[in-house]
């Protein structure tokens, strides 16, 4: 795909070549924890890293901290420090987070409704394969 830049210039992003940057983007934003992320905080708003923690079940605090800066260094989300005691952290999308919500909020309602159509999927393809 060819995008303008700011500056001017056309660059070209194709996915399916091995070399294209776009590809670890890909994979930042098919990641389980970013896409949980993105969603809670898209469905929600501002939200304090206790709260996502607590929102997105399962997930690390390494994990999660992790995630947070990828989004963040990749223009996703930002991060905002209020001094306070104890320090207050808060996570947002970005507009550029906000124009990939919907994307990623279509598929997770798409996997919660097909859920049970790909566990007898799953179940018929064992018992064929056993």
């Amino acid at each position: 795909m060819d995008v303008t830049t700011a500056d001017g210039p056309t660059m070209r992003f194709d996915v399916f070549d091995a070399f294209c940057p776009s590809r670890r983007l890909l994979d930042t934003i098919g990641n389980k924890w970013a896409s949980l992320v993105i969603v809670a905080l898209g469905l929600q708003g501002r939200m304090r890293y206790s709260e996502l923690s607590a929102r997105i079940a399962g997930v690390s605090q390494k994990m999660l901290t992790q995630t947070v800066r990828g989004l963040e260094r990749d223009g996703l989300l930002t991060r905002t420090v209020t001094p306070s005691v104890p320090v207050r952290v808060d996570y947002e999308l970005t507009p550029l987070g906000l124009s990939l919500l919907d994307t990623i909020r279509h598929l997770k309602e798409w996997a919660e409704e097909h859920m049970a159509e790909v566990d007898r999927a799953r179940e018929e393809y064992d018992r064929k394969s056993a």
